[in-house]
């Protein structure tokens, strides 16, 4: 037998585990996972929230002085707007409305990640 026919062999034998892998790798990138936490928020909201007191807004794009920033969810109601930034992460996320990077803690990693620019200038409190 030559090396070829090996090859071929061990192809023929684990073609299967390809689309696995594939599978896999999607299922894990933070792509999904952003797709999958704004899923579940919209899911909650249409089962949860009363359609007649509630309207709920998608994906907004805003222009912004360097820009644009994109808001998640917008909830209008009779008890007020509500802007939520969705954001699938596992761990303990730290910060206050006035910082511009929140940290994320996983096990001893401290990943930080960016809020919205429209969320920091909205909660940040009127200077007197």
């Amino acid at each position: 037998m030559d090396l070829t026919s090996i090859i071929i062999q061990m192809i023929g034998n684990i073609w299967y585990l390809i689309p696995l892998v594939i599978i896999g790798a999607v299922l894990k990138s933070s792509w999904f996972k952003g797709v999958a936490g704004e899923f579940i928020v919209n899911l909650s909201a249409k089962l949860f929230l009363n359609k007649k007191q509630y309207h709920l807004i998608k994906n907004v794009t805003l222009p912004t002085e360097d820009g644009s920033t994109q808001i998640d969810h917008i909830i209008v109601s009779k008890y007020g707007v509500f802007v939520v930034e969705t954001k699938n992460m596992k761990g303990w996320i730290f910060g206050s409305p006035n910082q511009k990077t929140w940290t994320q803690k996983i096990y001893m990693a401290l990943p930080y990640f960016q809020l919205s620019d429209y969320l920091l200038n909205k909660t940040k409190k009127p200077s007197k």
